[in-house]
């Protein structure tokens, strides 16, 4: 098996971190591989963004909390709370991908795509990640979405798109069992 199917295999969603930043040299070979991910018509809708302050995730972190125990439904906020209250799972960094509003259903693709990238390249770097949805919750309410997108350094009128924790795994898990009956092939019949 090629190094690439092999990384494919082995990547699975970290939600346990240590403190330990990662080293700027690794966050750098990270974003650069980010950066070459296809977009539709290399629109290249997107920007990367890499985060190491603390006290930012933080308050993402507790702005969308705070955001999940408003909900009337509060399944979510009952989950996370139960599995430690921590959207971010004490990840020392992240990568934060907005997107521009106007061309948004591509950028959205483009951001996963990204986004996919972004994790493939970490695994191969011994990084341990995850996609992460929750940091949007921290724009969900509007609340504080402006102030967010100006400390984020968001070009004017971008939007949140999705981001990737990244950090050393405090603990491993194996990979999810993928679920072959998902595939089927359709032959080509003359």
């Amino acid at each position: 098996m090629n190094e690439t199917l092999k990384v494919i295999g082995k990547r699975y969603s970290c939600r346990d971190y240590k403190k330990d930043m990662l080293p700027d040299e690794i966050l750098q070979a990270i974003a650069e591989a980010a950066i070459q991910a296809p977009s539709g018509m290399n629109r290249q809708a997107w920007r990367v963004i890499v985060v190491k302050d603390q006290d930012l995730m933080n308050d993402l972190e507790t702005e969308g909390l705070s955001y999940l125990a408003a909900m009337e439904d509060q399944s979510l906020y009952n989950k996370i709370i139960e599995h430690g209250g921590r959207l971010f799972y004490g990840a020392p960094c992240m990568i934060v991908v907005p997107i521009d509003p106007e061309q948004y259903a591509p950028a959205l693709i483009d951001c996963g795509i990204l986004c996919q990238n972004i994790t493939l390249a970490a695994t191969s770097l011994g990084i341990a990640n995850i996609m992460c949805g929750f940091t949007g919750l921290a724009f969900a309410s509007g609340t504080r979405s402006a102030e967010f997108s100006k400390r984020l350094g968001f070009p004017d009128d971008y939007v949140f798109g999705c981001s990737v924790l990244l950090g050393y795994a405090n603990t491993e898990v194996a990979p999810h069992s993928p679920d072959k009956s998902k595939i089927s092939f359709i032959e080509y019949e003359p």
